[in-house]
């Protein structure tokens, strides 16, 4: 019989490799034609019921909310699921899987930044030698596709990288309302109103035609919001419940390994003595960071 601690690892190690699927799938639907706020707005529709069925699952029996829940709970929807998602989304028309993945892999160290900006809680000298290899191995990756792709490359970057500081801020002001609230409930809440955000940025800004896409499109981000949204949601807080946020945080380190295999196989990516120094110097930079942390 599998002991739990194994089966949180199993959990974790899951839910890492669907979630950084979500990078794959978005490139390949970006080959039919379709932009961003299209693209998201599908993810999200379809993610909907689920996020939906999540919150009122996790609210039988909790006391009603107050406005001041509401009000942070429209806050933290905004910037950790609607602004992270679309500006990763919009990245990823410029860059390759595998630089997104890297990037967002920073997050840690964007949460420390703001906790230390506004907090001043204390850097400690091993975390800012982890910061310094970590982003020494982005600039390596992102220096060479630079090189191969060109100035958009940048433009890309730098909204791969908003979108991370975006999440940051979200969970830098998510404890509160985690603590009150409960992490599952939070979690549906807040990703049914980015659901309901991207959807509203469609009506908005695009004409109804424009949801006439390519039936890859569709199936593309039927699986999007599935296997590589949703899912992995629940299987990284069944792995927490399990083994706790350190371990989990660790097993995490696989995401951008599976990544780059992925756009290598299925994308067609390059994989270069490049990308190969920058990814292992981002990954051992986080390990040496979330270690001291």
């Amino acid at each position: 019989m599998r002991s739990p601690a194994a089966t949180g690892l199993l959990l974790a190690t899951v839910g890492a490799i669907a979630f950084s699927g979500k990078a794959i799938i978005v490139k390949l639907a970006y080959r039919h034609g379709v932009d961003a706020v299209t693209l998201i707005m599908y993810r999200m529709l379809f993610a909907l019921p689920i996020f939906a069925l999540m919150a009122w699952w996790a609210s039988r029996g909790k006391p009603a909310l107050t406005r001041r829940d509401w009000l942070g709970i429209l806050g933290l929807g905004f910037s950790g699921y609607y602004l992270a998602s679309y500006l990763d989304f919009a990245g990823l028309s410029f860059i390759s899987a595998s630089l997104e993945r890297l990037i967002l892999y920073l997050n840690p160290t964007l949460v420390l930044l703001l906790a230390w900006l506004l907090y001043r809680r204390r850097v400690k000298r091993a975390q800012v030698l982890g910061m310094l290899i970590s982003y020494t191995g982005v600039m390596l990756v992102f220096g060479h596709e630079v090189k191969l792709a060109g100035a958009d490359v940048a433009l890309g970057a730098l909204l791969v990288f908003l979108s991370a500081f975006s999440y940051a801020y979200y969970l830098i002001f998510s404890g509160e309302l985690v603590q009150r609230l409960g992490s599952l409930r939070l979690v549906g809440l807040a990703t049914s109103v980015a659901s309901l955000l991207c959807i509203a940025q469609f009506v908005l800004l695009r004409p109804w035609h424009a949801a006439l896409v390519a039936p890859p499109v569709i199936w593309l981000s039927v699986l999007n919001a599935t296997l590589c949204t949703a899912l992995p949601v629940l299987l990284v807080m069944m792995a927490i419940e399990r083994i706790g946020a350190s371990v989990v945080s660790q097993v995490g380190m696989v995401g951008p390994m599976s990544t780059i295999l992925m756009g290598v196989l299925i994308l067609g990516e390059p994989f270069t003595a490049w990308v190969a120094a920058g990814t292992v110097l981002v990954i051992a930079g986080i390990f040496v960071f979330t270690r001291r942390a």
